[in-house]
């Protein structure tokens, strides 16, 4: 097919939507969204070009032009993405249909994923949500325990639950922990978490069905069975309520409470890493953003000449 063949901008998008209803079976809900993403482009073309342009008029400049207006108009990096998705499929489209020479979308990048700050306890509130637990009886010292094993370690729920007996080494202060992956790493265990860990132990064996041998599980329920993830969920939702502490508390807040108190009290970075059990440096680094926010407020707060400072 020719240039001068190159269907209109809205022809071509009707073709490309019958095509993937027809040809990829795309449910309605894709197609609705291809839709809407698709004819955005066109009201921002047809408004540069003065009336809708065939598909081979379009190019890298055009839609770098388009890109640059969704980011003035400050929509969502998620939006601009999905946008700049249906944008590329279609003109990969008009290629196989030969409207197109080159690919002008072949060149657009999506904006780089906004990382949320990950949400933590201070000090102060960890140290109540510790000591919430009422240690005359058996559950609460096995509720003290994964608490403060969670904390000493920065272990994933999954990791404080999958422990076994012969994981303990009171002697080195160690754990050996079972990550994603199947990745082994040894993590600290700290003076606390001991101390929590030792009646727990001595309760646990007084209770019927419990199993017993390195493979035994360290945190049981009532039954002597394993606690899952859930159990553990439901354990600490019990305690925020008790304490009146931020609801958005999960058991993998304490994970990030552990790593950014290291890095507050001065932890390297690639320490944190290896104690975490990351792969990748760029997944420990969200924290030090936590800990520039926070020494970034204590500025703002007392340093004379910042904004808000002291006078």
């Amino acid at each position: 097919m020719t240039a001068t063949q190159a269907p209109l901008l809205d022809e071509a998008t009707g073709r490309f939507l019958q095509f993937l209803a027809a040809q990829r079976n795309a449910s309605p809900l894709t197609i609705k969204s291809y839709r809407e993403d698709l004819s955005h482009l066109q009201h921002y073309l047809a408004e540069q070009f003065g009336t809708t342009p065939a598909v081979d008029q379009v190019t890298a400049v055009d839609l770098r032009g388009y890109l640059g207006q969704l980011h003035q108009q400050q929509y969502s990096r998620s939006t601009i993405a999905r946008r700049l998705a249906a944008v590329r499929s279609f003109f990969r489209y008009t290629i196989l249909q030969g409207w197109c020479r080159t690919n002008p979308a072949k060149a657009l990048r999506n904006p780089r994923p906004q990382r949320k700050l990950p949400h933590f306890l201070s000090t102060q509130d960890v140290a109540r949500l510790l000591e919430a637990p009422d240690t005359a009886t058996p559950l609460g010292l096995r509720d003290r325990a994964i608490l403060e094993v969670m904390y000493s370690a920065g272990l994933r729920v999954s990791e404080v639950v999958g422990l076994n007996d012969g994981d303990l080494d009171f002697a080195g202060s160690l754990l050996r922990v079972r990550g994603k992956g199947r990745r082994e790493r040894l993590a600290p265990l700290g003076s606390y978490a001991q101390a929590a860990l030792k009646p727990w132990l001595a309760a646990r064996t007084l209770a019927p069905d419990v199993p017993a041998g390195p493979a035994a599980p360290v945190f049981v329920n009532r039954f002597g069975r394993r606690l899952t993830t859930r159990s553990v969920a439901r354990m600490l939702e019990k305690y925020l309520k008790i304490t009146g502490l931020d609801q958005r508390t999960s058991p993998h807040t304490l994970r990030h409470s552990f790593a950014t108190h290291l890095l507050d009290a001065g932890a390297d970075i690639r320490s944190v890493q290896e104690l975490l059990g990351h792969k990748s440096l760029a997944t420990t680094q969200i924290y030090t953003h936590v800990s520039t926010a926070q020494l970034l407020r204590a500025y703002q707060a007392a340093h004379p000449h910042a904004a808000g400072g002291k006078k």
